[in-house]
């Protein structure tokens, strides 16, 4: 298993370095330059000039080759750690990636709590009740969940509370250490909201490997010895049955993050997906390029930490 493991860890190198490289491209084609956006917002756009934008572009190190810009981007994070400042407040980008990461962290945590609390129940009892009103509900449900985009549901539980019982989620973030209660009542709405969608994806997936389990001739064994339902399916079904659940749900979480994004901007959580967004308004380059290489550095540790979870569920996983 070391082997394997730091053969993963080497692959992260070649695959930050594609990420990185991507992103920073991508950025820069996007219409619109962050130069001229400083002079709109100081109202310099009609007393602009090439002398002025030349200085600004010296100032900020955007008057050499992208090749030159990259490599001088890529040595500071390899020789120093160092992500850069934000183009905007010239402050260091992990002082808000440290601010902001929390609130992420504590909203992803929370709305896949969210998923599995919806999605395993009914997806274990469908699968038990097959083809009956109980598992069409719940085929019903899992499709409707799907089919709901954040985006819509947020904006109803944001909307029609405020007009029907004139109630609003607090603007202010309040720390978990300072109030837990009030900290998660302002998270557990949004967790609910990112979480329904893939409770939907997880419920087809449980049953549908439930199903598949509960067909193989151990568990017909477990049921001739007259072992209860409830041992069979928990002490032996359901643990064969996780090894693709696991899998779903660790390849699910890039899409909680990029979920945030929209429910962070919604109800007023300063986390990452709402830095992102700021920063990508204001073509901030730097916070850009810095967020999303710390994303996609945690996904290939988290997919990292999902495969080595297989030989846990299953004693015949080998790595090699």
């Amino acid at each position: 298993m070391t082997n394997y493991i730091i053969r993963r860890l080497l692959l992260l190198i070649p695959t930050v370095f594609a990420v990185s490289l991507i992103v920073f491209i991508i950025i820069r084609l996007i219409p619109g330059n962050v130069i001229d956006i400083m002079a709109a917002n100081a109202g310099l756009q009609g007393d602009f000039t090439q002398l002025d934008r030349q200085k600004i572009e010296h100032l900020l190190g955007y008057d050499v080759p992208y090749v030159e810009q990259y490599a001088r981007w890529m040595g500071k994070i390899i020789l120093h750690g160092d992500l850069g400042n934000s183009l905007w407040s010239a402050q260091p980008v992990m002082n808000d990636i440290k601010v902001r990461w929390p609130v992420t962290v504590e909203l992803g945590i929370l709305s896949l709590i969210v998923t599995q609390i919806i999605a395993f129940p009914i997806g274990i009892y469908s699968a038990l009740r097959q083809d009956t009103w109980g598992d069409y509900l719940g085929r019903s449900f899992a499709v409707l969940c799907m089919a709901l985009p954040n985006f819509w549901l947020g904006t109803l539980v944001i909307v029609y509370p405020a007009i029907w019982w004139h109630y609003s989620q607090p603007v202010i973030l309040i720390p978990f250490h300072v109030d837990p209660i009030g900290n998660l009542k302002m998270f557990i709405i949004p967790a609910i909201v990112l979480g329904v969608a893939g409770a939907g994806v997880n419920m087809r997936l449980i049953r549908t490997m439930m199903l598949e389990t509960m067909r193989q001739d151990y568990i017909r064994t477990a049921w001739a010895k007259g072992l209860r339902e409830r041992v069979v399916v928990i002490r032996h079904a359901m643990k064969n049955a996780l090894i693709p659940v696991i899998t779903i749900i660790g390849y699910g979480l890039p899409v909680l993050v990029s979920g945030a994004v929209i429910v962070e901007n919604l109800f007023n959580l300063p986390g990452m997906g709402r830095l992102l967004v700021e920063a990508t308004s204001g073509r901030d380059y730097t916070v850009v390029s810095a967020v999303i290489l710390i994303v996609a550095v945690v996904m290939v540790l988290i997919n990292l930490l999902v495969d080595l979870s297989y030989g846990l569920l299953d004693p015949r996983v080998r790595y090699r």
